[in-house]
């Protein structure tokens, strides 16, 4: 198993029952609001240099801020799959495979083209 992400769908699962969120939790409001968090993330990196970014980590106020957004991001994706019933273990597991196909060692390495075009 690459993911267990069962206790934290559980937990998110109980979190939104006890506040009656359930009834907010489309797809349609749990993806704005995973691409809001995403956006959030993004911010953080937005006017760094690539130099800046790699070392962002570092500054501790910088290393909260981004443990918090990823962490944000990540509940959103938990929540998502579950509202869905996406087996998140699972896509994963299936994207890898299907990317390794896609980027073979041979022709990708070293190279961040597009597989369409390598």
């Amino acid at each position: 198993m690459l993911l267990d992400v069962a206790p934290v769908e559980r937990a998110l699962r109980e979190f939104a029952h006890d506040r009656d969120w359930d009834q907010f939790h489309s797809p349609k409001n749990l993806s704005m609001a995973l691409s809001a968090e995403v956006g959030e993330l993004t911010e953080i990196f937005q006017w760094m240099t690539e130099d800046q970014s790699r070392t962002a980590g570092d500054d501790p106020g910088t290393a909260q801020a981004v443990r918090d957004e990823l962490a944000d991001v990540q509940l959103y994706l938990v929540r998502l799959a579950s509202v869905l019933g996406v087996d998140l273990n699972r896509a994963v597991a299936d994207k890898l495979q299907k990317n390794a196909l896609k980027y073979p060692v041979d022709k990708s390495r070293g190279t961040s083209k597009k597989y369409t075009q390598i």
